[in-house]
């Protein structure tokens, strides 16, 4: 639509509703909504709140609300403020709203997301904020850009406080809508000192530039509204009705915005799950949808809870674990069905027997030998906690033949860490390997910039020789000098170095491959990145090196990854999908496997560390939304032992299996299996009224019939438990008995952990250990992540 349209447009929305053409029509499409989703669609007037759970047909019931607002005569298409979070949400609510009211919707300017319709908004004021009309919108590489040359004019080692460092702050500060003068006290410390500093410049700097970020088109557009009283006041008259979808997502300024367009007539809509709040780290605020009834007094409050999706006992035991969340507001989903499978239940030996099991059970249920109907690969998916989950999974099914697919982000082995790793690998194995030399010279930055690296290529071609060789040449003849020629010596004898230790049978290929991580400094580059992404890369790193264990050498792992990335090309087949729980957000599948179900893994340590009870809560909605992904059949895994740094280190059930309620989960894992009341055993225990009177071997024969789980896995799970106790594994420096943690550990004893140093345990509580740290003071740290101060040398850094 043209500037022209757009105010002829906004001039027809100050017609009158009584002089307009459009009249009340009948609404069959009310027909198929039930009573609850009925009543949102018809209270017009006054803020109201769509609190749908999971499966509760909201987008049905906010469409249905849009063409009601029109065909009863309340606005028409242009006076609609219709806010989504994706363009694919964006279009499929048009295409909705269309089939509701029997015709192709035309017009609609102001259904789209929230940056969408703020260009829109920001190109008709841009004058206002000191802009032109025709601003450029800057990508995320030059943002960067942008930021390495402040970071460079002020002298400041970018090493150090790298670039995308100040990018992630200055992105959270303006979800939380700060300007540079805006930026509290308590935030003032950031980046050195200096962040509100650099803040100030880039944003003059954007200006100068005639060019903003994406973050800027919704602070831009609040500031004006915050500035300039009649621009707010026209907008609120011409947006009668507005429309929030996912708002338990809304950020700040995305909060602040919403609720100052709405101020005037409050006929806001918001339709939201705080139950299904799972993006915190990026800026969303669960507090905004729990405080909208303070926000707008009145407001009325229409829970959906009939779900159309899972089971009764999926439901069950998903209301179970998010019911132990304190901050919420509160409903009980419910169906019409009544037949189900339970939730499924099955602790592993470790993470490698997981991903073997989950494997057969994915063929078993294709075949629909589990009692089920036949399910196709599309209908199942493997829902992880982490990326670096993943690579289990990938390798078993690579090796079985089982077609998959990884939603939400590149496979294991094409992830920009991987390739990277795996190019320093190929030339510890071939040194003639010119593609994975050009991928690396630079990598980390070594200060050989592309006219450094053209002088290599010109003198590698001048004496047909590889790129190495021709490094080493250059080298000889005196060049490239300064920085980058120390420090293209060091990588050619480090390459040196590595290929003479591949062909040395004495070496190990599984610590060669982690001293080529540390020596080139590769490692050292993600631990010193400061991005959000710099620890979910490191963890793939170990899960790399993890990797290598199951091969005899370096060469023969290169061999098995690159038969992976040829197998990989899409036949257009049906692939079974595997992702992370954020990423399963608004999908379902008729079958989902939850595997990783352990503390630290999931809940994940890392954000209960950062964030307390808040990230707990929000780990347990992750592990609700996972739940709710299923139709039919939902199974829940873990492993009693994982391996971490090369160690074996025994792993605790996650809390949230003792939060599944007994009555709807069937236990598959035979009681005993874990030395006797262990994870799932233990709660079969307390579940069963058999098992607790001893008569457990019901699930024992069970398990041990050919036609239920009797599969190589079992097998091999039971005989390891006769001969091994799953409470006691050799290598483990804790022990499960009676699902209590005994720490190895006494009081007194000296430790040491990877990121507080050392320190003298002074009180034990279960696996936790209250020590007192030589520089860090005194803190409480779960059992497994230290050592003995005196095996500190073997821990990897």
């Amino acid at each position: 639509m043209s500037q022209f349209d757009e105010d002829d447009a906004f001039e027809a929305a100050a017609v009158p509703l009584s002089q307009r053409a459009m009249g009340a029509r009948p609404a069959p499409y009310l027909d198929d909504l039930n009573p609850a989703q009925r009543e949102a669609v018809e209270t017009l007037d006054g803020p109201v709140l769509m609190l749908a759970g999971a499966g509760t047909g909201k987008t049905k019931a906010l469409t249905a609300r849009i063409a009601h607002l029109m065909l009863q005569g309340r606005a028409r298409p242009n006076e609609i403020l219709a806010v989504t979070f994706t363009n694919k949400a964006a279009r499929e609510m048009k295409d909705r709203v269309g089939r509701s009211m029997g015709h192709a919707i035309e017009g609609m300017p102001w259904l789209g997301t929230f940056h969408a319709i703020c260009v829109k908004l920001l190109r008709r004021h841009a004058e206002l904020v000191g802009l032109k009309s025709n601003f450029t919108i800057l990508d995320t590489d030059d943002q960067l850009r942008l930021l390495k040359q402040l970071i460079a004019a002020e002298n400041i080692d970018e090493k150090r406080w790298p670039a995308r460092q100040l990018s992630g702050l200055i992105d959270h500060w303006k979800n939380r809508a700060w300007t540079p003068e805006k930026v509290p006290a308590s935030e003032a410390s950031a980046f050195n000192n200096r962040g509100t500093e650099l803040y100030d410049y880039y944003q003059r700097r954007l200006i100068e530039l005639n060019a903003v970020d994406f973050g800027d088109l919704l602070l831009h557009m609040l500031t004006i509204f915050q500035t300039h009283d009649d621009v707010l006041a026209q907008y609120q008259r011409w947006f009668r009705y507005i429309l929030v979808d996912e708002y338990q997502d809304t950020n700040v300024a995305q909060y602040l915005w919403l609720r100052l367009l709405a101020q005037g007539h409050r006929n806001i809509c918001c339709v939201g799950d705080d139950d299904q709040s799972i993006y915190g780290w990026r800026g969303a605020e669960v507090g905004n949808i729990l405080r909208f009834e303070k926000d707008f007094p009145g407001a009325k409050v229409v829970r959906l809870e009939q779900n159309y999706r899972s089971t009764p006992h999926i439901l069950a035991a998903a209301s179970g674990v998010i019911d132990a969340n304190e901050g919420r507001l509160g409903k009980t989903l419910w169906t019409a069905e009544t037949e189900g499978e339970k939730v499924r239940l099955i602790g592993h030996w470790d993470g490698e027997e997981e991903a073997r099991w989950i494997g057969e059970e994915i063929e078993a249920a294709m075949r629909g030998t589990r009692g089920m109907r036949p399910i196709a690969l599309n209908e199942m998916a493997i829902l992880v906690r982490a990326s670096h989950q993943m690579r289990a999974f990938e390798d078993r099914f690579l090796t079985i033949g089982l077609p998959y697919r990884v939603i939400g982000g590149p496979r294991f082995y094409e992830r920009l860490e991987i390739r990277d790793a795996m190019a320093y690998f190929r030339l510890a194995v071939s040194p003639d390997d010119d593609l994975a030399f050009e991928r690396i010279v630079n990598t980390p930055k070594r200060g050989l910039g592309d006219k450094a690296q053209q002088r290599i290529q010109t003198t590698a071609r001048a004496h047909g020789a590889s790129l190495l060789d021709g490094a080493r040449i250059l080298l000889s003849e005196g060049g490239p000098g300064g920085k980058g020629g120390a420090e293209l010596r060091r990588l050619v004898d480090g390459l040196d170095r590595w290929h003479d230790a591949v062909r040395d049978p004495e070496t190990g290929h599984v610590e060669l491959a982690e001293r080529i991580l540390d020596e080139s400094g590769y490692t050292a580059m993600w631990q010193n990145d400061k991005t959000p992404e710099a620890p979910g890369r490191l963890e793939n790193l170990k899960e790399l090196v993890k990797a290598l264990e199951n091969f005899e050498n370096l060469q023969g792992f290169l061999e098995h990854v690159a038969l992976i990335m040829d197998n990989e090309k899409d036949r257009g087949e049906d692939r079974v999908s595997v992702m992370t729980l954020h990423a399963a957000k608004g999908l379902e599948f008729a079958a989902v496997f939850l595997p990783g179900w352990e503390d630290g893994l999931f809940p994940s340590q890392r954000s209960m560390d950062e964030s307390g009870l808040k990230g707990l809560e929000e780990e347990r909605r992750l592990a609700y939304v996972g739940l709710t992904r299923a139709e039919e059949v939902a199974t829940v895994s873990f492993a009693a032992n994982r391996r971490v740094y090369g160690q074996w280190q025994s792993a605790l059930p996650s809390r949230f299996i003792d939060e599944l309620p007994a009555d709807h989960v069937e236990v598959l894992t035979p009681p005993g299996l874990y030395g006797g009341g262990f994870g799932a055993a233990g709660m079969a225990a307390s579940a069963s009224p058999q098992i607790m009177t001893g008569q457990a071997s019901d699930l024992h024969d069970k398990a041990s019939r050919a036609d239920v789980y009797n599969s190589p896995g079992w097998r091999r799970l039971q005989a390891r438990a006769q001969s091994r106790p799953m409470s006691q594994p050799r290598e483990t420096r804790e022990m499960v008995i009676d699902a209590q943690a005994v720490s190895a550990f006494s009081e007194g004893d000296r430790v040491f952990h990877t990121k507080f140093g050392y320190g003298t345990v002074e009180g034990i509580e279960g696996d936790k250990l209250g020590i007192a740290f030589d520089k860090a003071g005194t803190k409480k740290v779960v059992g497994r992540y230290v050592v003995p101060a005196d095996a500190a040398d073997d821990v990897p850094f």
